[in-house]
């Protein structure tokens, strides 16, 4: 069997001031056609999966372009165009194929496109015909629109939240599209969209326990797939919002009705699944009050992850203005003041000027007499999945009784290694804020006391009524009345 795999992956936040371009795809991940390394990166769980089973089962894998961009805002024409176009080359140069499996995102948004996994699935179909098996991975924080489903033969989304299950779902993508290639299986899929938004962290119940009775209706009665599109809030195209996906083996009717019932289910547990967030001081009050740490709290808000900068100085200004130390705060993107830092060298006390550098949202930098703790040179963080995230130079300044993570390249905190590759000792420390809105959790859950998600400021704001929506489908819980 002759098998295509590739990836073109990032997530748009339309609220978000940074256009993402090409320079964004060449620092998260851009690589070529066949010169993806030998470790899975986030977006290239197809690959990786079809590595692992085309091993064992004798196929012909022929590999294209890998690119996944950090979420910042809306995609540049130029950079979906050529990166699009790199990929349909690469996938005619592979043909003849019997399947072609992505790694896509599910919320890119492209200068004259809401839909690029819709147009790049319709023009991939265009190329291979209706007979090759078209499949792709998706994160669930997409839009799953009908030009999605339409031009692809499978749609596997991961189910959890942090997002750990990356090859889990791959090889289950995998699978199903051989099965589908052998003529063992035929999918049929169905979709209802929940008409609202919600977050659901699999940490926790209720989104845990609905989590595992769908996984344990696949592979049963016919139901091949189930996933669900969370949706990405901070997308403001048509088809934001949260949608139920189900395939069956030839039996659209039990698709509709089982996509339907898990829909209604998951609209009555809306009210649950939402996350309570306190304001910047009432979080801290309730992490002061907390017997022992550390306390994480999450700055969700400027998670690098939704699109914002990484740079907002809310709450360590707030920290600062109240003399609360023995914390520590990451990752923080400043490449000027890390640049300072590698100049001063370990050691060094300086006047540093931090964050606050793109907009608005990012708060007033902060002018602070910082001690150089610690210097990294092109850092990298453990992800989710053990995929490597490049963090490029590091440094590790206090002030204040404050350790501050400062890093050269966007990203969101995931690893605890963030911290303890520059010798920040997360036990003996009462607070943490980390920059990100739950992938953090996976693996900070395992030094934190508690867990506090912070109503701050920020472009991946958790107050949606906030959001200037244009283009969404109105009425949507929570924006409406119910």
């Amino acid at each position: 069997m002759r098998v295509f795999s590739a990836s073109l992956a990032t997530e748009t936040n339309t609220f978000a001031p940074m256009p993402t371009g090409l320079a964004s795809f060449r620092d998260r991940g851009y690589f070529p056609a066949g010169k993806h390394p030998d470790q899975m990166t986030f977006f290239s769980g197809p690959l990786w999966a079809a590595r692992l089973r085309g091993k064992e089962r004798g196929w012909t894998l022929l590999e294209g372009m890998v690119a996944g961009a950090q979420p910042s805002g809306t995609t540049t024409r130029q950079a979906y165009e050529s990166l699009r176009e790199e990929l349909l080359a690469d996938l005619r140069a592979a043909l003849p194929v019997d399947m072609v499996l992505l790694g896509l995102h599910g919320a890119m948004v492209a200068d004259g496109y809401d839909d690029c996994e819709g147009d790049l699935l319709r023009r991939v179909r265009e190329i291979v015909g209706p007979e090759v098996v078209v499949g792709a991975e998706l994160d669930p924080h997409s839009h799953l629109t009908p030009a999605m489903t339409a031009h692809a033969d499978l749609l596997i989304a991961f189910k959890e939240y942090p997002h750990t299950d990356v090859l889990e779902r791959a090889l289950e993508l995998v699978d199903l599209c051989a099965a589908r290639a052998e003529g063992r299986i035929r999918p049929v899929a169905a979709v209802v969209d929940c008409e609202m938004i919600v977050t659901m962290h699999t940490s926790r119940e209720p989104a845990r326990g609905f989590v595992d009775r769908i996984q344990a209706l696949e592979g049963r009665d016919g139901v091949l797939s189930i996933s669900i599109a969370h949706g990405f809030a901070w997308g403001d195209v048509p088809e934001m919002g949260t949608k139920v996906l189900v395939y069956t083996d030839g039996d659209p009717a039990a698709a509709q009705a089982l996509a339907r019932r898990l829909a209604d289910e998951l609209i009555g547990l809306r009210e649950a699944l939402d996350v309570p967030y306190p304001d910047i001081d009432a979080a801290l009050d309730q992490a002061l009050a907390c017997d022992g740490g550390p306390v994480v709290l999450a700055d969700g808000a400027d998670n690098p992850g939704g699109g914002a900068a990484g740079d907002s100085t809310f709450i360590l200004r707030r920290l600062l203005e109240r003399g609360i130390g023995n914390a520590a705060i990451g990752p923080l993107w400043d490449p000027v003041a890390v640049r300072i830092a590698f100049e001063a060298g370990v050691g060094a006390r300086l006047p540093l000027r931090i964050g606050g550098k793109i907009g608005p949202l990012s708060g007033q930098p902060l002018d602070l007499d910082c001690t150089v703790k610690a210097l990294h040179p092109d850092m990298v963080m453990t992800g989710l999945a053990n995929a490597p995230m490049p963090l490029g130079d590091c440094a590790l300044v206090e002030a204040g009784g404050i350790d501050i993570v400062l890093i050269t390249l966007r990203n969101q905190a995931m690893g605890t290694d963030l911290f303890t590759q520059l010798g920040c000792d997360l036990s003996a420390r009462k607070l943490i804020v980390v920059k990100s809105s739950q992938h953090f959790y996976a693996a900070f859950s395992k030094v934190a006391r508690h867990v506090i998600y912070v109503g701050a400021p920020g472009a991946v704001t958790l107050d949606l009524r906030t959001l200037p929506y244009r283009h969404i489908r109105r009425p949507k819980w929570p924006l409406d009345a119910a």
